[in-house]
């Protein structure tokens, strides 16, 4: 680990322990193992950036892939950056096709961190809904829908909500 992030390392573990969480050391063999078979034994993982990074691919396999998968990073100080977890797919650019969910997920990560319970509220149940519905799903998700039509149910299921 850079001896840069060390110290932050170290202080936030310090603070977390000191609130008297319970502490776990595991290698990172370990936990992806116990990640896979129940990830809800775990609430904060704090490790280096590389391993946070392979974790939380592992994680996004876990729920349905990077295209649902949002991603939030809020400091110390509250300023905060919400984006989606995937690339930019150059693959994909402009044919319609990316699953916009982590995008909207990462919007109702930063709607709720700015105190929009509300908003955030209707925009992640018009999301799930939709995914739930099975009618109009994009390609990564076992449909055949469009980005663009994906993205006009999720609305039109917002607007029905008003």
């Amino acid at each position: 680990m850079p001896e840069t992030t060390r110290g932050a390392v170290s202080q936030l573990c310090i603070r977390l322990i000191s609130c008297k969480l319970y502490s776990l050391r595991l290698c990172l063999h370990n936990l992806t193992f116990s990640m896979v078979q129940d990830p809800s034994q775990f609430d904060v993982l704090v490790m280096p950036n590389l391993y946070g990074d392979i974790l939380s691919d592992l994680c996004a396999g876990l729920i349905g892939g990077l295209g649902v998968t949002p991603s939030g990073n809020i400091g110390a100080n509250g300023v905060a950056i919400f984006e989606s977890v995937h690339g930019t797919a150059p693959d994909i650019a402009g044919k319609d096709l990316a699953n916009p969910t982590a995008l909207l997920l990462s919007a109702v990560m930063m709607l709720r961190h700015m105190g929009l319970h509300g908003h955030a509220k209707r925009i992640e149940a018009a999301c799930f809904d939709t995914i739930r519905d099975e009618k109009v799903r994009t390609k990564d998700l076992g449909g055949n829908s469009k980005c663009s039509e994906f993205t006009a149910a999720i609305c039109q299921r917002v607007k029905d909500m008003n």
